[in-house]
């Protein structure tokens, strides 16, 4: 395989060379395909031999190693369509007992907010809310605007991480249920747009350099406290059920309308109003990468779309400029700065995680441990 010098993309699926560490073989086929056919779908829950009865099986140790407590689970739900998918399922079909607990990181779309109402409503349920200061949040995320790198949803998505494994350690809850799927999220966005967000060294660096803010309250997570003590010393699982259910993205859209009147988006994860500014408009404009490619690819990989279909997406922006216009002005006014400073950050020259000190190479080999062990691999999926 060679890496393309000139534009390509991949005969079976949308990546393209934009992901500037694609290869493709002889055919044209990308490696995004090809490991996705030789190491993930081999090892696809879903795939497997009697995946219901696996998933019925791992319902009921979840059952009895929470006896006599509360909740069975926790699960974090931020109103997009994996979590609310996937709370649906283990209530309705399996009887599960989750704390619903929600992460306020001050970026709530008006569906989101409409979207888990009306799934705890319906389902009876109660609703555990944690809002992170706002300060903190807003100084972190200007931060990572003024460093120039290209993952800037590091804080909100350490926010959501840190408090959901803090609150299941504090109340002794061992299992957290995930929405990370292969069905639709089986290919990742390059690493050098989306860097590991539990690269402590990465984010002290700079925060050292760009803050002045102090974080008193800021739920940092680690990738020791994420993957090792998590996992090893508080015994809690994190698990995937998504994973054991034909999970078809527009059948689900479907049944949740019908079901809870739950109202779908435009993009995945753009149930947070920040991260539909981010991926829909930051990325494209400023490092040229659209987070569709991915996301489409990986719904041709499951057969969920076909690649003409997907080719035909991506013509159009996913913001158009009415909507893109009207955000830019949004996120600046809510970080308190001008729309000119905004503008300026967009202008910069770019950065990469490879500016800033970072522990990419632990991450590399922790990353091959995980394989070899757990199976487990970087992205939310497995």
């Amino acid at each position: 395989m060679n890496v393309s010098k000139n534009y390509q993309i991949c005969t079976e699926t949308v990546m393209d060379t934009s992901d500037p560490k694609i290869l493709f073989d002889q055919k044209g086929r990308s490696n995004h395909f090809l490991h996705f056919h030789k190491y993930v779908k081999p090892n696809w829950s879903l795939l497997k031999d009697s995946p219901q009865q696996r998933l019925e099986n791992k319902i009921r140790q979840i059952k009895a190693k929470s006896k006599d407590q509360e909740f069975d689970c926790i699960l974090g739900l931020s109103g997009g369509l994996d979590s609310s998918y996937m709370l649906h399922k283990i209530v309705v079909e399996y009887n599960l007992k989750p704390l619903v607990f929600h992460v306020d990181a001050g970026w709530n779309s008006e569906i989101a907010v409409h979207n888990i109402n009306k799934l705890v409503d319906k389902l009876n349920l109660d609703l555990f809310t944690e809002v992170i200061n706002w300060e903190e949040i807003k100084n972190f995320q200007l931060a990572m605007f003024k460093s120039g790198v290209p993952h800037l949803d590091v804080p909100q998505d350490m926010a959501f991480i840190g408090i959901l494994y803090r609150f299941a350690e504090k109340h002794n809850i061992k299992t957290i249920l995930n929405g990370g799927n292969i069905s639709t999220e089986c290919i990742n966005p390059p690493l050098n747009i989306l860097y590991w967000p539990t690269d402590m060294t990465q984010v002290k660096d700079i925060l050292k350099r760009y803050n002045n803010y102090k974080l008193k309250s800021y739920p940092f997570s680690s990738i020791y406290y994420s993957k090792i003590w998590i996992k090893f010393f508080r015994r809690i699982e994190v698990f995937k059920p998504l994973n054991y259910i034909n999970y078809i993205q527009k059948d689900a859209i479907d049944e949740l309308k019908t079901i809870y009147g739950w109202k779908p988006y435009s993009q995945k994860h753009f149930e947070s109003r920040f991260t539909r500014f981010f991926e829909g408009y930051w990325l494209p404009k400023r490092f040229g990468y659209d987070m569709r490619r991915n996301q489409l690819s990986s719904l041709i990989l499951t057969n969920q779309i076909s690649r003409l279909d997907a080719i035909e997406k991506l013509k159009s922006p996913a913001l158009d400029e009415t909507v893109a216009n009207n955000e830019f002005s949004y996120i600046a006014k809510k970080l308190d700065i001008k729309t000119d400073e905004l503008l300026n950050y967009l202008e910069m020259p770019l950065k990469f995680y490879w500016d800033y000190s970072n522990q990419k190479r632990l991450f590399d080999i922790g990353e091959k441990i995980f394989i070899k062990l757990f199976n487990i691999q970087r992205g939310g999926a497995y």
